[in-house]
């Protein structure tokens, strides 16, 4: 008997069910007639009409007025002298010289039939010696050529935005030769993830570095949306692989098509694809990236009407139907999901002087503020249609936890005017610290989950991330706490260190207790695996940039050496189902986030400040650098026409 697998969750992630394709089976060949039988019918069609109008023309010895032209319309005349008569200032023509003219013309027109006939038998002949894949490739090509004059229509030129003052796009480079050594082993294994990805997945969602073939799970829908292409485009521009930057925006201007039947999540498309093109836009100046982000913005809105304004998890792109997860809480929408848009949203208003995209993620700010919160926490689930919360189960790991990430980072966007979203945060992590956060028996700070009234002691890989939030946010505290929560950060970075070193594999297991003798270790089978997930390192190099401490360098470089020895392949890189295994099965994924966040911490753990500096970038929950805003007021948007 199997176990339904995991769906892998990025940056802050939410379990759901990963259906295998066998689960929709394709019968093609019996449910539609081949391309070339109806090819045969419609020739054969076309064939009947020609010789109809070939024996069923009227024949001129009965029909003396057979005339295609204008020759019997009436003429006004007023000379009657040749040959005509004057009929009240109209000349009807005389139809004595004409019938010659006439013949010639109706054997001008079944010379026309005969030879459109032999033309079609002729294509006729050469299609039929055509193979099924080159018709189905002309019927595609016909296709493209429909589809992309339908773009052209559609699509609105952008009007123009100044960019924010960017700074540190490029370089980083440090002077110490083990650093930079280090940075460049990195590089080079992003470029094993990407080279493998292009030459057995390109255009998939995601890789099978073992089966070296396409993969994807159902938050990317039916389609082939290239999520690796889109999700890995900053990293390997600040990489300075610009090259392969350069074969990724080629695939996303041709292929990236967003007017599919296929059903997608709201929140991991955000993130992933809206981010991921805004930040690439932001970097390159590329138009086709901002242009593309709107676009798909666009398929997004409908997932918001519902009776209340909080989104459906899951939107069509072609229908705008949405609906939640059927597994969430009586048809509950997500606080991580719904509560992860604020960043991309404000920027899609920025860029497009459209209040639209602000106005949604500002109303579910407003609703959010009017509810009670149980114990000053935030529960996971809230109904769309009634809004009111479903089970409260509080969690700063899946399910909750990007929600608090982006209060913060929506006050940093905003040049730290939004006190607003300061206020919203301060509040959440004060509750968070009284009823979450717990020390060991053994001196480890961890931060459990609050089940039905009691705090469960178990910390998933996700939570990790919260170390550098906690660094994130120690300046601005209130009542002075920087220092606290910076110590706070440094703690929970040192908890999950543990995590990882408490294992065989020296790589962090998906979840682990406090419970009795057992710390920082996982106790359940399917909670052994290591996805390629990026949170700890993320947290390791928050806190390099805030203390320098060259221990979080020393940390992120075990990591490293790990993740290359135990999940490098030579189709890419791999999970491993047990961390604690000396001789792990991989889970054949090479995971979007990979390169778009592990690999991108790990470079920037090992660059020099200078490189996208925490001043002048906020990044999204995918790793995806936005500029801060400089802006008196975050509802302003940087297109004058706007203000």
């Amino acid at each position: 008997m199997t176990t339904p697998a995991l769906l892998p969750l990025s940056g802050r992630r939410l379990p759901a069910l990963n259906l295998g394709a066998s689960a929709f089976p394709h019968h093609r060949a019996t449910l539609r007639l081949s391309e070339k039988f109806i090819l045969l019918l419609i020739l054969s069609a076309f064939i009947t009409l020609c010789f109809g109008a070939f024996f069923f023309l009227p024949d001129s010895s009965k029909h003396k007025r057979f005339d295609l032209g204008l020759e019997d319309v009436l003429i006004p005349h007023v000379d009657t002298s040749k040959g005509g008569k004057n009929l009240g200032g109209f000349l009807i023509h005389g139809q004595g010289h004409d019938e010659h003219r006439h013949r010639e013309e109706e054997e001008r027109l079944r010379n026309k039939i005969r030879a459109d006939h032999e033309k079609a038998l002729e294509e006729a002949k050469e299609k039929l010696k055509k193979s099924r894949d080159e018709i189905q490739a002309e019927i595609q090509t016909e296709k493209n050529k429909v589809v992309q004059e339908l773009k052209k229509k559609d699509s609105k030129p952008l009007p123009p935005v100044p960019l924010p003052n960017l700074i540190g796009i490029t370089s980083g480079e440090p002077a110490d030769p083990d650093i930079r050594e280090k940075r460049n082993k990195i590089k080079e294994m992003m470029k094993h993830a990407w080279d493998n990805y292009r030459q057995y997945g390109w255009g998939h969602n995601e890789l099978k570095p073992i089966a070296r073939k396409g993969h994807s799970t159902n938050i990317f829908g039916n389609s082939q949306m290239g999520a690796t292409i889109v999700d890995a485009l900053d990293t390997l521009y600040i990489m300075g692989l610009h090259d392969e930057f350069r074969e990724g925006q080629e695939w996303i201007d041709k292929n990236l098509d967003f007017s599919v039947n296929s059903e997608v999540s709201v929140f991991e498309v955000n993130i992933r694809f809206i981010g991921g093109l805004l930040a690439a836009y932001y970097l390159s100046g590329q138009e086709v990236f901002k242009i593309k982000a709107v676009q798909l913005a666009g398929k997004l809105l409908p997932a918001f009407n519902t009776p209340t304004g909080i989104p459906w998890a899951m939107v069509n792109l072609k229908s705008g139907v949405g609906r939640n997860w059927g597994w969430a809480s009586a048809g509950s929408s997500i606080l991580a999901e719904f509560g992860t848009l604020h960043m991309e949203f404000v920027h899609l208003s920025y860029l497009t002087g459209d209040p639209v995209y602000y106005n949604k993620v500002m109303h579910i700010r407003k609703l959010l503020q009017k509810m009670d919160r149980p114990n000053g926490l935030y529960p996971n689930y809230l109904n769309p249609r009634t809004g009111r919360w479903g089970q409260h189960h509080t969690s700063v790991g899946g399910l909750g936890d990007s929600f608090y990430e982006y209060l913060l980072k929506a006050w940093l966007m905003s040049d730290k005017t939004d006190t607003e979203a300061r206020k919203m945060y301060d509040d959440a992590i004060e509750a968070i610290e009284k009823h979450l956060i717990r020390k060991s028996n053994g001196g480890l700070t961890f931060i459990g989950e609050w089940k039905n009234g009691h705090l469960e002691r178990k910390m998933g890989h996700l939570t990790c991330f919260a170390g550098g939030m906690f660094a994130l946010g120690a300046d601005g505290s209130r009542d002075d706490k920087a220092g606290h929560y910076l110590q706070l950060g440094a703690e929970i970075a040192h908890t999950c260190h543990e995590s990882y070193d408490r294992t065989t594999l020296k790589l962090g297991p998906e979840a682990f207790k406090f419970d009795g003798g057992v710390e920082a270790v996982a106790v359940r089978q399917n909670e052994k695996y290591y996805i390629l997930r990026p949170e700890v390192i993320e947290t390791y190099w928050y806190m390099w940039r805030f203390t320098h401490d060259p221990k979080y360098r020393q940390w992120g470089w075990e990591a490293a050496q790990a993740i290359d020895k135990y999940c490098r392949v030579s189709g890419g890189f791999s999970g491993v189902k047990d961390v604690y295994s000396s001789s792990p099965t991989y889970d054949d994924v090479q995971q979007s986030f990979f390169l778009a966040e592990t690999l991108k911490y790990l470079y920037l753990l090992f660059s020099n400040d200078d490189l996208l500096p925490l001043d002048n970038w906020v990044f999204n929950t995918e790793a995806h650098p936005l500029p801060v805003l400089h802006l008196a007021n975050t509802t302003l948007s940087g297109n004058p026409a706007y203000r």
